[in-house]
């Protein structure tokens, strides 16, 4: 059995139901500013292995909103959701075990003035169900 998940879909399946009014993601593309708020769930080099069936991984949650105060509300908020909800829980696919927050969320950079970027970096240990 392999510890390897395809760790975004199963965020991005979850999160869509938990924020149905958001566009949820892994890739952004030149539509983004028609697709607001968005949250982008991106797995990051890093993370390990046990060699049994436990894994590590590295997540950048990042959302995209029309103004400041909206990007930090809705990123507050999908902290909140990896930071409780998700921790323990089960679905067919995958058990997500222990969730550590590295990064809070914070506003980000972004090259587009026309929107705002917040976002955080989170360690979520998870095997296959």
């Amino acid at each position: 059995m392999t510890a390897l998940v395809d760790i975004e879909l199963e965020l991005i399946t979850r999160a869509t139901a938990r924020f149905p009014d958001v566009v949820v993601r892994d890739e952004l593309d030149n539509n983004l500013l028609n697709e607001l708020p968005t949250i982008q769930f991106l797995q990051i080099p890093g993370g390990g292995y046990d060699g049994a069936k436990l894994s590590r991984m590295l997540v950048d949650m990042n959302v995209y909103a029309s103004d400041r105060a909206s990007a930090l509300r809705l990123a507050a908020d999908v902290h909140e959701w990896i930071m409780h909800v998700l921790r323990g829980s089960t679905t067919p696919t995958l058990v997500i075990g222990l969730i550590r927050c590295l990064s809070l969320p914070a506003e980000l950079p972004y090259e587009n003035k026309a929107l705002r970027r917040a976002g955080g970096t989170y360690e979520i240990h998870c095997h296959p169900a």
